[in-house]
């Protein structure tokens, strides 16, 4: 299931309360989609790596009640006491099976020793797969079926979506656009330890913006994303060199329209994330009077882009011109 797709069923199910288990390879925004629905739904998110606890972080600590004369149990701290959220048990299946037990209870009866979670908390778990090469666990078939099951899968467009609404470097925008199979290079068979993942695309947009010394950052990519795919990137890079002036484009000062299609990506990319960054319907205008003379497939491509980053353009003049030119690549 697709980025979207998932968020949406999340957001129906979160609201009924239905426990829902997230499949998933590393690196691929398992955790940051399930808070961005708690984001986008203004409740609480609590984040609980089950790989790193022992049965009894769940369950408490056992102490002696001197008025009953028995032994209760004392409830940890970090389970939620009032109000409404998203209890997100992260790497499920790579706990011990000992801690799996302890969550059976939490899962499907909503409590846990003497722990009650308040009406208003759903449960969301995720866990890497069995075959990707991570330290897992087989989940029991009572624990499996306390869950709905979903499996994510890697989307470039949705990832592109993504990275323009948090200002990923428009020139990895534009290298993923143009290569999408290094998005997502990871192999389990291989023993790579870096590889190239919607997560370590991050990690290069952090990179570039530390300012790494030129005859260091090659290496320093290849720590993030394997060498051959930084390799690439940086070739990439170097067609910034050819771009026309994307200031020039967004003021109506340039009539240059590359034509090779590694410029053309690069150009895409950088036109939509500084519109992004400095809107207005002067802009938008100039820039959709500019793709009228693009190659159809990079126009079409600049437009779907804006506007699935919430860019209205319906009561432009121009935009009537555009649809006019185009229209019949997006029936």
């Amino acid at each position: 299931m697709r980025a979207h797709d998932l968020r949406a069923s999340l957001n129906a199910l979160v609201s009924k309360k239905v426990p829902t288990f997230l499949w998933g390879a590393p690196g691929i925004g398992k955790s940051s989609i399930v808070k961005q629905v708690a984001e986008a739904k203004g409740i609480g998110f609590i984040d609980l790596r089950l790989a790193l606890m022992d049965p009894t972080d769940l369950k408490g600590i056992p102490f002696y009640d001197k008025e009953s004369h028995s032994a209760l149990w004392a409830p940890p701290a970090f389970l939620p006491q009032d109000g409404e959220g998203i209890l997100f048990l992260d790497e499920l299946n790579a706990a011990a099976p000992a801690v799996q037990s302890s969550a059976y209870q939490l899962i499907l009866d909503r409590s846990i020793g003497e722990y009650l979670l308040p009406d208003g908390w759903a449960i969301v778990a995720a866990g890497n797969r069995e075959g990707d090469r991570g330290v897992t666990y087989r989940m029991p078939a009572p624990l499996a079926n306390r869950f709905v099951h979903f499996e994510l899968e890697v989307s470039v467009e949705d990832w592109r979506e993504w990275a323009y609404k948090n200002a990923i470097d428009s020139r990895i925008i534009a290298y993923i656009s143009y290569k999408n199979e290094h998005l997502f290079c990871f192999d389990p068979t291989s023993g790579a330890k870096s590889f190239a993942t919607p997560r370590s695309w991050e990690y290069v947009h952090n990179i570039l913006e530390a300012d790494v010394n030129k005859t260091l950052l090659l290496d320093v990519l290849s720590g993030a994303i394997g060498k051959e795919v930084a390799v690439g990137f940086l070739s990439f890079v170097k067609v910034m060199d050819r771009l026309p002036d994307i200031d020039a484009v967004l003021s109506a000062d340039l009539q240059e329209y590359p034509h090779d299609v590694d410029v053309l990506y690069a150009l895409s990319s950088g036109v939509v994330s500084r519109y992004l960054q400095n809107s207005s319907d002067e802009v938008l205008e100039n820039i959709l009077l500019y793709t009228l003379e693009l190659k159809a497939e990079f126009a079409v491509l600049i437009v779907q882009d804006l506007q699935r980053n919430g860019v209205k353009m319906e009561h432009l003049h121009a935009f009537k011109r555009w649809v006019e030119k185009f229209a019949y690549l997006l029936a």
